[in-house]
């Protein structure tokens, strides 16, 4: 069956065209605040030591980076990394205003550059333009295009960002390499233990769920399970755990308030009593009344969320990297246990395509108040070199960490794991230690905190060949065969090696987003601030309701947030997300005719 796809495109102006002299390689004395560049006692070319400021919107972990990619940051550039992060302080954009009140975000920048968000920092004087600091920047000038279109959204000539997730090759393609990012993912071995029973809805999952539990009440340390367990960490305007229950039909937040099916043939109202968030509101809802919801899932954060999937008290997964990631070791699955993607028959699970702009979504910018931005910039740069990218390894991103300690080349010109490598990621050990010539520690603990993938999920090595994402080695995948990939494979009836989004997209059960960007404009002060005012409302009575006692307090409550939205000004910020979202599918339509 033939994928469903759109093609984006750029709306924005590029402002101000970099020469070709602006990216030769890194090391140039940038802007008014002169590089360390010579050599100092602990062996490079930096002569201070430094704690770097990292304001990080992605990142899961707040304080120092230790370990062994706090090593290589320290050995390389002689500073660490003080990580600030939202998502740890309490979510939402308090951490965001006050520092900015304060007029400095960090040293170092990891944040969304749409939404006018990199155009508000710069007018506010928060960044630092670093046209002059990456003149010498080798790695960065293969990325020139992303960077302008992304440093365009400024409204402001100079290069104030570069984005994340940078790919190249047909945005129309699945960038995902094993599993759409949306899909549902189920404790396999459970769900066989019930019978697979088909589910041909959403709301199916409900009973599928009691079931579940009731096959395995307890977790591997004797803990009470959970069908779900929900986390308020990366919350916004809205639920992002409801979203992404949304996300399994192929919708998403385009602009503010307008949720979009990625086809283009839908535009809903999040707050519309028959919207796809309304309808995960309430599913959410009906999950907690069965007793199926882990009661913690108010006031945990992800990283508790985590441990409970290590430990098997969660089984279903909110995205198929997650419950994978940190229970699919090389024990359970030889014995069968373990997540996989499971088939929901009406759902058209959202993911999305490879990004030759990098996605505008998270970008890494210089704080216009950091001590050593020249520094700042050839950290930046490293981050984008092969040995940074492959340095940018996470428990669940795939990216394949250091050479010779994870990961060697063999004999035959492809990558292999190391015995480390093995424990670190096919048997998934949390309390593997790295030896001390790599900085010692546990290695989960030395994982890079900033949660940032320059590149995309599926990018390989221009000069090598080899894919960063030890997922798709061959080496990994002859490792991985095991009991639970059998009896997924022979349930659906495809080849072992087959990947779920191949089988997914083979049955027409995928939405593939293209990758390439789009921009929403800007805002109005009056529209901004009724969208700030509404949002709150939505997000408290959003997870009122799907904690709510009965279903005549959800309705209640469900009223209550669109009477409120609504006294606020709610449809004035609709009318604008709607002709954005309009415009956005118009524009896509007509690229993917041009293309034809």
């Amino acid at each position: 069956m033939k994928r469903k796809t759109l093609r984006r495109l750029t709306s924005v102006a590029l402002v101000g065209a970099m020469t070709a002299s602006l990216f030769a390689g890194c090391g140039s004395d940038g802007g008014s605040k002169k590089a360390s560049t010579k050599n100092s006692e602990h062996g490079g070319p930096y002569e201070d030591f430094l704690t770097i400021d990292v304001y990080d919107s992605q990142a899961n972990f707040q304080g120092i980076q230790s370990g062994w990619f706090a090593k290589v940051v320290k050995d390389k550039f002689n500073m660490e990394l003080n990580i600030i992060a939202p998502n740890v302080a309490g979510g939402g954009d308090t951490l965001y205003q006050t520092r900015s009140a304060n007029g400095n975000l960090g040293d170092l920048i990891l944040i969304n550059a749409d939404q006018s968000k990199l155009k508000d920092m710069v007018q506010a004087d928060l960044v630092y333009d670093m046209t002059d600091l990456i003149t010498n920047c080798d790695n960065l000038k293969q990325y020139s295009d992303a960077i302008e279109a992304c440093s365009a959204l400024a409204d402001k000539e100079g290069t104030w960002a570069v984005p994340s997730e940078i790919t190249s090759g047909d945005p129309t393609e699945p960038s995902e390499a094993s599993d759409p990012t949306n899909a549902p993912s189920l404790r396999w071995d459970v769900y066989k233990q019930i019978g697979y029973p088909e589910m041909n809805t959403l709301e199916d999952l409900l009973e599928v769920g009691k079931q579940m539990q009731e096959a395995d009440p307890t977790s591997d340390s004797g803990k009470q399970t959970y069908m779900f367990s929900w986390f308020k960490d990366w919350d916004g305007a809205t639920m992002q755990n409801a979203s992404g229950l949304a996300a399994l039909y192929g919708y998403r937040f385009v602009s503010g308030f307008a949720l979009g099916k990625s086809d283009g043939t839908d535009v809903q109202s999040a707050i519309d009593d028959d919207s796809a968030y309304v309808r995960a509101l309430k599913f959410m809802y009906e999950a907690n009344k069965a007793g199926l919801v882990d009661p913690e899932s108010t006031t945990q954060n992800f990283d508790t969320l985590a441990s409970k999937y290590t430990d098997g008290q969660v089984l279903y997964s909110l995205w198929p990297w997650l419950g994978s990631g940190y229970y699919n070791t090389t024990d359970n699955m030889n014995a069968g246990k373990g997540f996989q993607t499971a088939v929901i028959d009406d759902m058209e699970c959202l993911g999305y395509g490879g990004s030759p702009e990098g996605k505008m979504t998270n970008a890494i910018m210089i704080g216009s108040k950091a001590q050593d931005p020249q520094r700042l910039a050839d950290f930046i740069d490293w981050l984008y070199s092969p040995e940074g990218i492959e340095m940018s390894a996470t428990q669940t991103g795939g990216a394949c960490g250091p050479e010779g300690l994870t990961w060697e080349m063999g004999d035959d010109g492809q990558p292999k794991l190391t015995d480390f490598g093995v424990q670190a990621f096919v048997d998934i050990d949390d309390s593997l230690q790295v030896p001390d010539e790599w900085g010692g520690g546990t290695w989960k603990d030395g994982i890079s905190a900033l949660n940032y993938k320059a590149v995309g999920m599926t990018a390989k090595n221009q000069e090598t060949g080899m894919c960063y994402n030890y997922q798709t080695w061959p080496d990994y995948i002859e490792r991985t065969t095991s009991a639970l990939k059998q009896d997924w494979a022979e349930h659906y009836g495809v080849d072992q090696d087959t990947t779920a989004i191949e089988y997914l997209d083979s049955i027409g059960k995928t939405l593939t987003e293209p990758g390439t960007n789009y921009a929403v404009p800007d805002y109005s002060t009056d529209i901004e601030t009724i969208k700030e005012q509404c949002g709150q409302v939505i997000l408290e009575k959003s997870w009122q309701m799907a904690f709510a006692s009965d279903e005549d307090e959800f309705n209640s409550l469900l009223k209550e947030m669109q009477d409120t939205c609504k006294g606020l000004g709610y449809d004035q910020v609709y009318e604008v997300d709607k002709e954005n979202c309009e415009a956005q599918f118009a524009a896509f339509q007509e690229s993917i005719d041009s293309a034809k």
